[in-house]
């Protein structure tokens, strides 16, 4: 696996969705705290879930982050990462794409998962909570999918984190949103 000069490594912490640009990791913490205070009476699930697409030169890495409010809505933005070589391995690739919803996992650590507990707390007799997931783009099925073999790795790799692994058919963080993003072949001007 050769690295491709001609493009750069992006690995940082900025985040984008429809109405924002370079969001910081806290702004992007601010925005789901002020997401689950309109409605602190609801069940919440917050969401973490990376996909990769290989592109000429380079795996642009996406890692999306989803607050979804149940039946009634979400917040969602993505960072961007670009790895400059192709990963042509599926265990290298879901590795990798797991190891970025990890790292965004441990920014969410037990004060922060606190902090937005607190927000529910005065509702939690009355239904309201709070789960939070990885979603690996990976499934079982080994007839359709070749990531199979390596679906009990990244399960207990994100369990061992205290977070709820979820696979395919229903990773959709990681093989709808964050997908969508990652086929985009467009790298950002580094800054």
């Amino acid at each position: 696996m050769k690295r491709n000069p001609k493009i750069p490594w992006i690995h940082n912490m900025e985040f984008t969705n429809t109405a924002e640009r370079r969001m910081e990791i806290d702004t992007v913490f601010s925005r789901i705290e002020s997401f689950m205070r309109m409605e602190p009476h609801a069940t919440y699930n917050l969401i973490i879930g990376t996909d990769g697409h290989v592109h000429r030169g380079y795996t642009k890495m996406i890692t999306g982050i989803i607050i979804r409010r149940e039946n009634r809505g979400a917040w969602a933005c993505y960072r961007q990462v670009i790895i400059p070589r192709q990963i042509m391995s599926v265990r290298d690739k879901l590795s990798t794409e797991t190891s970025l919803s990890e790292e965004i996992a441990c920014y969410f650590d037990d004060q922060k998962r606190s902090q937005l507990e607190d927000i529910l707390l005065p509702f939690v007799y009355h239904g309201a909570a709070l789960d939070n997931f990885i979603h690996i783009d990976a499934g079982h099925d080994k007839a359709v999918s070749k990531t199979a073999l390596y679906v009990s790795e990244m399960v207990d790799r994100v369990e061992s984190l205290g977070w709820l692994p979820v696979i395919k058919p229903d990773s959709y963080a990681a093989s709808s949103y964050a997908d969508r993003y990652s086929k985009n072949s467009n790298i950002p001007a580094v800054r």
